[in-house]
């Protein structure tokens, strides 16, 4: 019994042992076979290198603003007693915004006239025994000091209705006062005061109205670019950087009005190493509001014989560019490359690639150094053509 139990373990032993070797064997074909097959050949697209006249656009992101900011303000103290306007509201120069209670300043106005004309009474009457005392000192019949002295009285009571008077004047500008209306044309804001609000003289903002036709678009350009682009000008800025400039709103659309340069700030700043510039464009339709982004494009040069690629045929590891040229052998070669200035959906390759070459434009991830590769050529007037950058 032992025996038959002996014999049937060791042919299952030596059963299981074959089955491992013919596995193995069996592996070992199929990797052989794996590594021997020749490498697969990946699917691009490419395209020739363009070499053409490129004008070149440069670009700045802006704030747009209100060209004048006025902060309404009262010449008087009071209570709003009315309100003409509600916040948000397109005003115009003259337009009456507010109303402030005016009763004492009507009666400062009666108390002024009121002094004055009393003042006027007395006057008048100094000047009447003027005359007599002048007459009376022709005939030496009173002393000439006597008479020197109602004249010194008329010349004090004149002045002091000179002053009467202009107290009046300014109890009536007072009263004039009490009506707000708007200094320019523009837009008031919503945090505008309401009806019975108290206003301090001369210290309560009761609204602020920002002009809105035309707009400012504020813009800042670098220590390095304002020395670039004044040497393009001969020590100012191009002709082209001052006339003609474009607006691209946040959605990529085209504004339409162009602009012109209005303001360059005196220097450069400390804390941000940039120049301040401001830009004028008009604003007909009262589209553009203060505080809105936009993209501002200013014509530059154009660049002779420019070679460009489209700017997904570019691949940026820290601080180098890269672009997959195609070689001879139809394999791929990745180049290192310097690059100039964006071109719409293109970019201009300063140094790393000559005029003719093809570069991989879609499947770059696929591409593997020795790779055979299969191309679809692609031309250039076949790719979008986004907003430039």
């Amino acid at each position: 019994m032992k025996i038959n139990l002996s014999k049937k373990l060791y042919i299952g032993i030596a059963f299981c042992v074959s089955l491992a070797g013919i596995g193995a064997v069996s592996y070992g074909l199929f990797f052989n076979s794996q590594t021997s097959r020749p490498p697969q050949t990946a699917e691009v697209k490419a395209m020739e290198v363009v070499q053409r006249d490129t004008p070149i656009n440069y670009e700045f992101v802006g704030k747009v603003s209100a060209k004048n900011e006025v902060k309404i303000m009262s010449k008087v103290a009071g209570n709003i007693v009315e309100k003409m306007v509600n916040g948000g509201e397109t005003v115009y120069r003259g337009q009456p915004l507010f109303k402030i209670d005016n009763k004492q300043y009507l009666s400062a106005i009666n108390s002024a006239r009121g002094t004055l004309i009393k003042l006027q009474a007395t006057l008048t009457n100094t000047k009447r025994d003027v005359e007599r005392y002048r007459t009376l000192a022709a005939a030496k019949a009173v002393a000439q000091q006597t008479l020197d002295s109602y004249e010194t009285q008329a010349a004090e009571e004149a002045a002091a209705v000179e002053v009467s008077r202009a107290e009046l004047q300014q109890a009536i500008e007072n009263e004039q006062d009490t009506l707000i209306v708007s200094p320019i044309d523009g837009r008031i804001d919503v945090n505008d005061v309401s009806q019975g609000y108290y206003v301090v003289a001369g210290s309560t903002t009761m609204g602020t109205v920002s002009s809105i036709d035309p707009v400012w678009v504020q813009f800042s350009m670098s220590e390095n670019e304002y020395i670039k682009f004044s040497r393009l000008g001969q020590g100012t800025l191009p002709e082209s950087f001052r006339n003609n400039l474009k607006l691209m709103l946040s959605d990529g659309s085209d504004y339409g009005e162009k602009g012109h340069l209005e303001q360059i700030d005196k220097g450069i700043s400390d804390t941000t190493g940039t120049i301040t510039l401001k830009a004028a464009f008009a604003n007909p339709q009262k589209f553009l509001v203060p505080g809105m982004f936009a993209k501002l494009v200013i014509p530059g040069e154009i660049r002779q014989g420019a070679l460009l690629v489209p700017q997904r045929a570019v691949k940026e590891l820290l601080d180098n560019t890269f672009i997959t040229v195609i070689t001879g052998e139809n394999t791929a070669e990745s180049r290192q490359v310097s690059m100039g200035e964006k071109v719409g959906n293109m970019w201009i390759v300063k140094e790393g690639i000559t005029a003719g070459e093809s570069v991989v434009i879609e499947g770059i991830d696929k591409v593997k150094q020795g790779v055979s590769l299969n191309i679809t050529m692609v031309e250039s007037d076949t790719l979008s053509a986004p907003a430039q950058k």
